[in-house]
């Protein structure tokens, strides 16, 4: 009998991978490959950082990155980096945790999210020893059985995490499937669906006062609005950036809520309106095509040093966001507008990044340059570390790869169809960061079926 437990974890090591158990249940994330595994983690980042591209002086400009193979010279410096990377992420996050009480696999990082409903979910490590009873519980239900059940009525604009999201949208994801049952009896999900409100929502609006009949603070088009979870940058976990178009400049609205379910219902009554005002304007797309449109999370963002179109003035640091293909920079990232934008278009348009800056250039204080061409000017910009301007340039070629489509070239603020207005999420208040330059009075987020209070808040 004393081989009774080996035998056990065996058979649980079968279960574990039975097709849907070798990725978690919650955010996905894959098993590593045997092979990375099969080294410790110490040889495995040894042999790829051992590889690394040597460093390139950082005034002289390198030749163009935008090759025909689409990798460039910075996507081949960045490789083995990438790649060791990859091994610390995954050999740490693979899914060898169980919950018992829902017979699912989930990853590390989930296990410690399921802990916080222990009323719900019991975990177990797959290393530890398990009772035959307990593996015959997970052979009977694993990973696609549980998704069967716990995930049977998802809307389709409802956002699914991944492991590279915040912690606010994987925690809520697994309460709302497996504590509040809310894909399993769709009237639950009345805060954020706009089916079960019957109204579709075309715009978002921001008052001074619930009761005064004063005109909005803020009138956000669905066709351009977007909402994207940055916790860091707000500095609350709950922190929300949502953006739109104002005369064709990016307005930016930083807001927070003490209910991390508020703010997640928030987030998916966003992407509910943007489905269904997207199903009207292209009746013929289909929900796959729609919904990687419904919201995008920024491509990259950080400080840089920027100079003037002369490139003789002096170089001053500011804070880049690069959303698709706009390159916005700001004085400081809780601005509500850019100092300014550029558009990045296409190899094909003559837009190429270079790494490094003009021999000539003078009077930047980061050592790693970066240079954008496009058909009009050069744009120059100094990043503070090698790895960040590995980075910016990797961001910027992704972009300058990608084929332009038809609506790009008209821009971003296309004609398209207005509907009716309503709001689905009335509940809770919501507080208002930073609205740039002097703070907006009381406002708040008002909804055809109630309104959610916004508060000014300090800036960091």
């Amino acid at each position: 009998m004393a081989l009774e437990p080996e035998g056990n974890n065996r058979l649980l090591q079968d279960v574990l991978a039975r097709p849907g158990n070798e990725t978690c249940a919650d955010c996905g994330n894959p098993v590593t490959p045997q092979a990375l595994l099969s080294s410790t983690p110490s040889k495995a980042l040894l042999s790829l950082s051992t590889k690394q591209a040597p460093r390139t002086p950082a005034k002289k400009l390198d030749s163009p990155l935008d090759g025909s193979s689409g990798d460039g010279a910075s996507g081949s410096a960045l490789t083995d980096t990438s790649r060791a990377a990859y091994v610390t992420e995954f050999s740490t996050s693979k899914p060898d945790w169980a919950s018992l009480t829902l017979g699912v696999f989930v990853c590390q990082a989930c296990s410690l999210l399921h802990r916080s409903i222990p009323h719900i979910s019991r975990v177990k490590s797959v290393q530890d020893t398990w009772d035959a009873s307990d593996v015959e519980l997970m052979a009977a239900t694993g990973n696609n059985a549980a998704k069967a059940k716990y995930e049977q009525k998802v809307p389709a604009f409802y956002y699914r995490p991944t492991h590279t999201d915040c912690k606010l949208l994987r925690e809520q994801w697994i309460r709302a499937k497996y504590e509040r049952n809310e894909f399993e009896f769709i009237e639950k999900q009345e805060p954020y669906s706009a089916e079960y409100k019957a109204w579709t929502l075309s715009c978002l609006l921001f008052v001074s006062s619930p009761t005064k009949a004063r005109d909005p603070k803020a009138v956000m088009k669905i066709e351009t609005l977007n909402a994207t979870f940055q916790p860091a940058k707000i500095g609350n976990p709950c922190g929300l950036q949502i953006t739109y178009l104002k005369d064709n400049s990016t307005r930016n609205i930083f807001v927070y809520h003490s209910d991390a379910k508020e703010m997640v219902d928030w987030f998916n009554a966003i992407r509910a309106a943007r489905f269904h005002y997207l199903q009207v304007a292209f009746p013929g797309a289909s929900d796959e095509e729609l919904v990687p449109k419904l919201t995008r999370n920024f491509m990259k963002e950080g400080f840089m040093e920027k100079t003037g179109p002369k490139h003789t003035e002096g170089f001053k640091k500011r804070w880049f966001t690069m959303d698709d293909r706009r390159l916005m920079y700001f004085k400081d990232p809780l601005d509500a507008y850019a100092r300014g934008e550029v558009f990045i278009g296409s190899k094909e348009n003559s837009y190429t990044v270079l790494s490094g800056l003009p021999p000539s250039t003078q009077g930047y204080h980061w050592n790693h340059g970066i240079t954008i061409v496009t058909p009009d000017r050069k744009f120059l910009f100094a990043c503070e570390t090698e790895a960040e301007q590995r980075d910016w340039i990797v961001a910027f070629q992704r972009v300058i790869n990608r084929p332009m489509r038809p609506q790009e070239y008209a821009g971003y603020h296309g004609d398209l169809p207005q509907l009716k207005v309503s709001q689905l999420c009335d509940r809770g208040k919501v507080e208002l960061i930073h609205s740039g330059g002097p703070f907006q009075t009381q406002a708040l987020m008002t909804t055809r079926s109630g309104s959610s209070q916004l508060k000014p808040a300090q800036s960091r």
